[in-house]
């Protein structure tokens, strides 16, 4: 099992490859209640932890991003609230990113912030939702808008349970490990040059490898940059156009998809001002291509997308701002980017 620690305003351990009953077990035992949140088309065994001296309380939502949202919040504080909740009590997320930022946006709210461990089950989910501290559910002008910083107590991959991931889930989750190997880690694009989707569970080690090096990167910036001054923007690479156009696709895409869409325009956003070459915009074009993901996106959705992209969370005022590499594993801020080079960099990828 390999681990990394993560220093935010509590530190914590990301856990990566052993059995998560196992290494949830000792982190309840002591605990009163334990409230643990799952989707409606995931159904965990839960039977080991039915014997410890606590009250085990199991929370069902919709799957997905269709359960991050407002009233499915205000249910879960209510649930919490009629088992008696309280600061010394647990909440506990299995599921994909949707479910752990839920989870962990419920755990900061109820009585103004209660313990929380996030059981990461997509590839996303272990190697960017679950680890940072962030959490939150959508609104209707926009994808985790709504949301607080608050870190879990501790982070459980059980790399077992990507077994049960489609091929497509799976996809969408390498793609958010080689935005990390474009900002950071140049050894995982060449890893992951040697795999494919259809390859990497029958390598585990190599599987972790991967996990650990992308939880590394995203560890190291949270440690500098908790509340995302500026360093943490890196780990957004990609997400400016992706949420937008997860917005725009009523969330029909993967995360994964939508920010892949994302990493090749600001790559060709880059390319026109000279800050990477075209070698490196074929490089993202080739390995998520490889990993069976989507590199271009609807021609005639560009005008309804560049209203989205002003909603980001990055963007200052009237400014957008995009996180662009000038080299692989180095990253800078686009702030004055016009809509001319918009329109081009868009074309570049319209399907």
């Amino acid at each position: 099992m390999k681990t990394v620690s993560v220093k935010a305003e509590r530190d914590y351990t990301v856990s990566i490859g052993g059995d998560w009953i196992s290494a949830l077990t000792p982190m309840i035992h002591s605990r009163t209640r334990v409230a643990v949140i799952v989707s409606s088309t995931y159904s965990p065994d839960l039977s080991p932890l039915q014997s410890l001296d606590c009250e085990l309380h199991v929370f069902t939502v919709a799957d997905g991003e269709e359960a991050k949202n407002p009233a499915t919040l205000l249910s879960l504080w209510n649930w919490l609230g009629a088992a008696g909740f309280t600061r010394s009590d647990l909440v506990v997320g299995i599921g994909g990113g949707a479910i752990t930022d839920l989870t962990g946006f419920a755990a900061a709210t109820w009585l103004r912030g209660i313990d929380w461990i996030a059981v990461p089950t997509s590839l996303a989910g272990m190697v960017d939702a679950s680890v940072g501290g962030k959490t939150g559910v959508n609104s209707d002008y926009g994808k985790n808008l709504i949301g607080s910083f608050h870190s879990p107590i501790s982070v459980i991959v059980d790399v077992a349970f990507l077994t049960t991931l489609s091929t497509r889930d799976l996809s969408a989750g390498m793609a958010e490990v080689i935005k990390c190997g474009f900002i950071s880690d140049p050894q995982i694009l060449e890893i992951a040059g040697r795999c494919t989707v259809h390859t990497l569970l029958s390598n585990q080690d190599v599987l972790i490898d991967l996990i650990y090096r992308a939880v590394s990167v995203k560890a190291s910036v949270v440690s500098v940059d908790f509340k995302e001054s500026f360093a943490r923007e890196a780990l957004n690479y990609g997400h400016t156009l992706g949420h937008a156009i997860e917005i725009y696709a009523k969330y029909q895409l993967r995360h994964g998809e939508a920010v892949a869409v994302g990493m090749v325009f600001v790559a060709e956003l880059a390319a026109a001002r000279g800050l990477i070459d075209q070698q490196t915009v074929a490089l993202h074009r080739d390995l998520l291509t490889r990993y069976e993901l989507p590199i271009t996106f609807e021609r005639n959705a560009w005008s309804k997308l560049a209203p989205l992209l002003a909603l980001d969370k990055k963007a200052r005022g009237k400014t957008i701002r995009f996180v662009a590499l000038d080299a692989i594993g180095s990253t800078v801020r686009l702030e004055d980017v016009s809509s001319v080079e918009l329109d081009a960099a868009y074309e570049m990828i319209a399907s």
